[in-house]
C-alpha cells in the first residue's frame, strides 16, 4: 500500500515535471521580452505563439542533452535571463537591438562598456526577481531519463535539432512571414524587434549572416563594366593638396528633428561654416548606423560601398575584409600620398588595427601615439586630436602630399554620468535631459577644436583640404527630449523621421579656390568621390561609376534605398559592383 502510494506520488512529480517543461518556456519567454516591453501586447499574436515554439523546441533538446527536466529548464532560464539582460543594454546604449553577428564585436563593446551606466532599474530589478522565482520552481522539477542510454539522448537531440532547424526556414519564408503577419522589413530594426520578438527577430536575421553573390553575377562581366569607367592619366590636370579627414564621434545637428532652444549656440562655428562659407562644401550625409557601430561609416566613406548591400547589423571589417581591397587610402597612396589612420582609443575596435592596413594607410596610430594627451570625461580631447594632426602634417615629408584620416572618441557615449573634469554648460528649454545637455556641451568643444583646426591650415601655403563629419547620432535617450518638445516619440516616429535619424552633417573646406556649395547632400558612400572630385584628383573606376550613379540616386544607404523599376536595375549593378570589388578583388 505504501509502494501504490509512492509510485503515485512519483507519477505526479512526473506529471508535474513534464507540464513544467511545456510551462517554464513560456514563462522565459515573457520575462526576456519584458525587459523592454510587454510581450502580451506588442509583440503580434503570430508572432507570439511562433517565440514560444523556439523556447519549447530549445527546452526539449536540452532536456535531451541533459537528461533531466531541471536542468534543461534552468539552463534555459539563465540563458533567456543574461540574454535579455544583454539585449535590454545594448538597446539602451546604442539604440538598436542584439543582431546575430554582435558576438564578432564583443572586444569592441568590452573595450567601452567601463563608460556606461549599468545600475539596473526597478523594472530590471523586478524582471531578474522573476526570473529568480522561475528557477526555484524548476529546481523542485526532479523528472529525469537517466536509464535512457547517453547516446539515444544524443539522437534524440539531433532529431529535435533537425526539426528546429526545419521549423526556422519556414519561419525565414518571405510568404510564410507574409501571411502570419510578421514584421520583416529591416529598415526598422527596433519596431521589427518590438512587434516579432527577441527570438523569432533572431532566427529572421540568421541569413543575413552571409553575403550571396547577386543573381547573374560574372567575375568578368564586372571588370569589364567597370574599366569602361576609367580615365586616362593626365599628371598636367592633377592637383595634390594635403587631405585631412576628420570623422567626429557621434556630431550631428539634433535640430533636424525640430526646434528646440538651447541657452547657447552648441556648434557656431560649424554654422557659420554650414551656411554659405567660402571654398566650402556642405550639406547632410545619410549614414548607415545610428547610437553605434562607427566602423560601417568608416567603411562606406573609405571603400565607397555601402551597406545597403550587406546583412543588417553586419560589421565588414570584422567579417569580410581580410585581404586587401580597392579602398580611396590605397588609391592616394598609389598617386604618392602618404597615408595616415589616426584614433585615440584601443587599436583592437572594430579591429582597425588588422583592417586599416588592408585599405591602404601606410601609418596607423593609436592611443599610445598620442603624447601630451588632454581627456575630457574618460576620452581624449578632439582638440588633442587636432593637434596631433597639425603635428603629424609639420612632420610630414615635404616633398609628399598626405591624406590623413582621424576617428574621434571625445563625444561617445554614455552621457549620463558625472566627471571632475567635465560639466555640461549648456540646456535646452523645456526639458531638463542631463544627457541632452552633456551631449551639446560635447558637441561644442568638437566645433571649437574644427575652428582650431581650419584656422590652423588657413595660414599654410601648402594647400590644404579639410573633411569633417559625424559617423552617426547619438542614441534615443540624447534624441527622446527633442522629439517629446516637437510632439513625437521613438516608438512612433514617420518613416520621414526615421530618416532624419540618419542624418549627420558634413563640410569639405579648402584653403585654396574652391567652388561653394550648399545642400549638397548625399549618403556617406559618395562622399569619398566628392572629396576627390573636389581635391581636383582624377578618380578610379568606381568612384567614376559611383558619380554617375549619385547623379540619379543621391542617397543609398543600408535605412534609404530608392524604390522604382528603374532604381532596382540600377541597385542590382551597383550590387554586382560592390560584390567584385569586396570579394573578388581581395589579394
Amino acid at each position: 500500500m505504501e509502494q501504490t502510494k509512492i509510485n503515485k506520488i512519483e507519477k505526479i512529480r512526473k506529471y508535474i515535471s513534464l507540464f513544467g517543461l511545456f510551462l517554464f518556456p513560456i514563462i522565459h519567454f515573457y520575462l526576456l521580452e519584458a525587459y523592454t516591453h510587454n510581450g502580451f501586447i506588442e509583440i503580434r499574436k503570430w508572432s507570439q505563439i511562433f517565440n514560444i515554439l523556439l523556447f519549447e523546441f530549445t527546452a526539449v533538446i536540452l532536456f535531451f542533452l541533459f537528461r533531466s527536466v531541471r536542468l534543461a529548464l534552468m539552463t534555459q532560464g539563465i540563458l533567456a535571463m543574461v540574454v535579455g539582460l544583454v539585449n535590454y543594454y545594448v538597446y539602451t546604449f546604442r539604440s538598436l537591438p542584439l543582431v546575430p553577428w554582435d558576438i564578432l564585436s564583443i572586444k569592441t563593446a568590452a573595450s567601452v562598456a567601463g563608460e556606461y551606466d549599468f545600475t539596473p532599474t526597478v523594472r530590471i530589478v523586478c524582471i531578474l526577481a522573476g526570473f529568480g522565482a522561475a528557477l526555484v520552481l524548476e529546481g523542485f522539477l526532479s523528472f529525469s531519463i537517466k536509464k535512457l542510454k547517453w547516446y539515444q539522448s544524443v539522437i534524440f537531440a539531433a532529431a529535435f535539432c533537425i526539426g528546429l532547424g526545419a521549423f526556422a526556414k519556414v519561419l525565414q519564408r518571405t510568404d510564410f512571414q507574409n501571411r502570419h503577419q510578421m514584421y520583416n522589413i529591416l529598415f526598422t530594426p527596433v519596431y521589427m524587434w518590438q512587434v516579432n520578438g527577441f527570438a523569432l527577430t533572431m532566427v529572421m536575421e540568421l541569413p543575413y549572416l552571409a553575403v550571396e553573390k547577386p543573381e547573374g553575377y560574372k567575375k568578368d562581366a564586372a571588370k569589364e563594366q567597370l574599366e569602361a569607367y576609367e580615365t586616362p592619366e593626365n599628371d598636367a590636370l592633377v592637383q595634390k593638396p594635403n587631405i585631412i579627414v576628420v570623422m567626429n564621434e557621434a556630431f550631428s545637428d539634433l535640430s533636424v528633428f525640430g526646434e528646440f532652444t538651447p541657452s547657447e549656440d552648441y556648434m557656431p562655428y560649424f554654422h557659420s561654416m554650414f551656411y554659405g562659407a567660402k571654398n566650402t562644401m556642405t550639406g547632410y550625409l545619410n549614414v548607415s548606423v545610428c547610437g553605434g557601430n562607427t566602423a560601417n561609416t568608416e567603411f562606406e566613406f573609405l571603400t565607397g560601398n555601402t551597406m545597403a548591400f550587406l546583412p543588417q547589423g553586419s560589421i565588414p571589417y570584422q567579417q569580410y575584409i581580410n585581404a586587401k581591397i580597392p579602398a580611396i587610402p590605397a588609391y592616394l597612396r598609389d598617386l604618392g600620398y602618404e597615408t595616415y589612420a589616426m584614433h585615440p582609443y584601443l587599436a583592437s575596435g572594430w579591429e582597425r588595427e588588422s583592417v586599416y592596413p588592408l585599405l591602404g594607410f601606410s601609418h596607423v596610430e593609436f592611443l599610445d601615439s598620442y603624447t601630451n594627451r588632454k581627456y575630457i570625461r574618460n576620452f581624449v580631447s578632439d582638440m588633442s586630436c587636432m593637434d596631433k594632426i597639425i603635428q603629424t602634417y609639420e612632420q610630414k615629408d615635404a616633398d609628399k602630399p598626405m591624406f590623413l584620416f582621424n576617428v574621434t572618441m571625445q563625444n561617445h557615449g554614455s552621457y549620463s554620468d558625472t566627471y571632475e573634469n567635465f560639466t555640461p554648460h549648456i540646456s535646452v528649454e523645456g526639458t531638463s535631459s542631463y544627457s541632452l545637455n552633456t551631449y551639446l556641451s560635447l558637441i561644442q568643444k568638437s566645433d571649437e577644436a574644427l575652428e582650431y583646426l581650419i584656422s590652423y591650415f588657413s595660414e599654410e601655403e601648402e594647400p590644404v583640404m579639410v573633411v569633417f563629419f559625424g559617423d552617426h547620432q547619438p542614441n534615443d535617450v540624447v534624441a527622446e527630449p527633442i522629439w517629446k518638445l516637437n510632439g513625437k516619440s521613438y516608438r512612433s516616429l514617420s518613416k520621414e523621421d526615421t530618416l532624419r535619424r540618419y542624418q549627420v552633417p558634413y563640410l569639405i573646406w579648402t584653403n585654396y579656390e574652391m567652388e561653394t556649395k550648399n545642400n549638397a547632400d548625399m549618403s556617406v558612400n559618395y562622399l569619398g568621390g566628392n572629396m576627390l572630385e573636389a581635391a581636383g584628383l582624377q578618380a578610379p573606376a568606381y568612384q567614376n561609376y559611383l558619380k554617375k550613379l549619385e547623379e540619379s540616386y543621391p542617397v543609398i544607404s543600408a535605412v534609404s534605398v530608392p524604390e522604382s523599376k528603374e532604381a532596382a536595375a540600377d541597385l542590382e549593378e551597383y550590387k554586382k559592383l560592390q560584390y567584385y570589388q569586396l570579394f573578388d578583388l581581395q589579394d
